[in-house]
């Protein structure tokens, strides 16, 4: 019998996650059955999404939701929802981020203009430095509404939304005429205790014709090899480059998904188990 540790949710979130909401606990596998095998888990996965779907998905006193494994969320969601063409221009929030970063490379791969924004100076340092052609640190603009008309007067082809709320209503307003809007996630909703109201989108949805659409990376669960392949070559031959933000401790988890939703990763965080 071997015996693991799990984390577990203790008490379902109420606005920000907290230390507390968690439980670690030591748990005893079952034997092996004949052709199983036992992994031992080397590095886990914090994301977003296991904030919105602890709640969907999980009661309290279950093992708390996670991957051993990043998916390949930005090569789909570029390539098959936004759909991006040479000389367009694409922005991206949250871009300093394991998605958003990614994204911005694979863009400027396929012959594109690229605008991110992020959360600190050091953010948007490294996105110059990985090749985005403007970014900005939302958080010191005067307006957002002016930094992103500064960085692209003309409008954007493309929009790859991480963070939904205020930040989405007013680039929307910014968008070209037929504009594709990719809705990865809504970072800035997911730890509200009361539902953000307006402003609405319609209008401008209307009258620019946008196209607008959410995605979950399953979809393309059965073309997962493809995107496996085309980021490796993409990164041995240098054109995309990534950072991971390393917390070291399996009982550091809780810590390290909590600083992960404030944004204080660089990149793609993970924790060394």
């Amino acid at each position: 019998m071997v015996t693991a540790k799990a984390w577990v949710l203790k008490k379902h979130f109420e606005g920000f996650p907290k230390t507390s909401d968690f439980d670690l606990k030591e748990i005893k596998l079952p034997n092996l059955k004949d052709g199983e095998l036992l992994l031992e888990s080397v590095f886990l996965s914090v994301d977003p999404y296991m904030r919105v779907y602890s709640r969907t998905v999980m009661k309290e006193g279950d093992i708390m939701i996670g991957t051993q494994v990043a998916s390949l969320t930005a090569y789909f969601g570029l390539l098959e929802v936004c759909k991006i063409k040479p000389g367009e221009t694409v922005l991206v929030n949250a871009a300093a981020g394991a998605v958003g970063s990614v994204v911005g490379q694979l863009a400027k791969i396929g012959g594109c203009k690229v605008v991110g924004c992020a959360g600190s100076d050091d953010k948007v340092a490294y996105l110059k430095k990985i090749g985005f052609d403007e970014a900005f640190n939302y958080k010191t603009v005067k307006s957002l509404d002016e930094a992103l008309r500064k960085a692209s007067p003309d409008g954007y082809d493309c929009f790859f939304d991480n963070v939904g709320g205020e930040f989405a209503s007013i680039a929307i307003n910014q968008m070209k005429k037929y504009g594709r809007i990719a809705v990865c996630g809504a970072i800035s909703l997911y730890n509200d205790s009361v539902p953000q109201k307006g402003p609405y989108m319609q209008v401008p949805m209307i009258l620019k014709e946008l196209r607008m659409e959410g995605f979950i990376v399953r979809r393309w669960n059965n073309r997962r090899e493809e995107g496996v392949k085309a980021l490796l070559k993409w990164v041995v031959e240098g054109k995309v480059k990534y950072h991971e933000q390393v917390t070291e401790g399996f009982e550091n988890m809780p810590m390290a998904f909590i600083g992960m939703l404030k944004g204080e990763n660089l990149g793609k965080a993970v924790v060394k188990v």
